[in-house]
């Protein structure tokens, strides 16, 4: 990769990262679902300056309620009632264990030798940090979070449908199909009065936190991380987010003062581990043709 790219794809794992820690700053002033609706709302405003993507709506609802909705609803669910913020960068990158998992089981695509071994290694870890629940954090917001990366996986499988769209059209595009009934959602489980002095009082910090959510890691940073995918192998290009929740943790330590139990930080590490193990491993060549067509999309915040 050109040395522009590289500080490209670290600059893009770097906003994510701080995007977990804007996201808990935010939801101190909304609730989980004002709070992705205004993300979406925001970064569907290039929909008024880009043609929609030649694919069909039910395959843009399909990708959008999963990649979209479903995953970041879960997370904004799941800090709003307790997991820490750093905890919630790892477990949201378990989706590369999901989905090759899933690909596995619908497309027959068995992982290689080295894959196995990752999805065993962060399976472990996976089972470690699940030992650490109920200390700080609640079983069942635990198990919202856990909606993240399986919403995220089978989001990754179902943009296979949306082959050969603009990058950017198709991200404004998906982000209105999630707004919409995210927008539905606020109102009736908030209100319509609250929701309204939520939105007229809102303080200089939840703008700027929304505009970085919304505006720059969801709208630019996929972006940017799509051309780089359409530049570059994503061999390449996607182990560039194992930085995401090195830059969450850290930054989180460092705004709220988070710190890891013995047991859940080597659970957070293993994860990590297992999955640079799939990530940078050599995947079947059967499998390369097929790989090499997909749109591999790590998680944002």
């Amino acid at each position: 990769m050109k040395p522009a790219d590289v500080c490209i794809a670290v600059l893009v794992a770097v906003i994510w990262g701080l995007a977990f820690v804007a996201s808990r700053i935010a939801l101190d002033e909304f609730s989980p679902e004002l709070m992705t609706t205004l993300r979406f709302s925001i970064a569907a405003l290039p929909c008024l300056f880009v043609p929609r993507p030649k694919v069909s709506w039910s395959v843009l609802a399909s990708i959008s309620f999963t990649l979209f909705l479903g995953q970041f609803l879960a997370q904004a669910f799941a800090i709003a009632h307790g997991v820490p913020v750093g905890l919630s960068s790892v477990i949201v990158q378990s989706q590369a264990l999901f989905t090759i998992g899933f690909a596995a089981l619908l497309f027959r695509e068995r992982p290689g030798a080295w894959q196995t071994v990752g999805i065993g290694v962060a399976t472990v870890g996976l089972l470690m940090i699940c030992g650490t629940v109920g200390y700080d954090f609640s079983v069942g917001a635990f198990a919202v979070l856990m909606i993240s990366p399986l919403s995220f996986a089978i989001g990754n499988l179902l943009l296979r449908r949306a082959q050969g769209v603009p990058m950017f059209d198709l991200f404004a595009w998906l982000c209105l199909v999630a707004a919409v009934p995210l927008f539905a959602l606020t109102l009736v489980t908030n209100g319509p009065q609250p929701t309204w002095y939520a939105l007229t009082h809102m303080s200089l910090t939840g703008l700027m936190c929304m505009i970085g959510l919304g505006g720059v890691s969801t709208s630019i940073a996929y972006w940017l991380w799509g051309r780089l995918l359409r530049d570059y192998p994503a061999a390449q290009v996607v182990p560039f987010a194992l930085l995401v929740p090195f830059v969450g943790s850290a930054a989180s330590s460092v705004v709220f003062g988070e710190t890891f139990g013995p047991l859940r930080l080597v659970g957070m590490i293993t994860v990590v581990g297992g999955i640079a193990v799939m990530l940078l491993s050599k995947r079947p060549k059967s499998l390369e043709g097929k790989a090499s067509e997909e749109q591999v999309l790590p998680k944002i915040a």
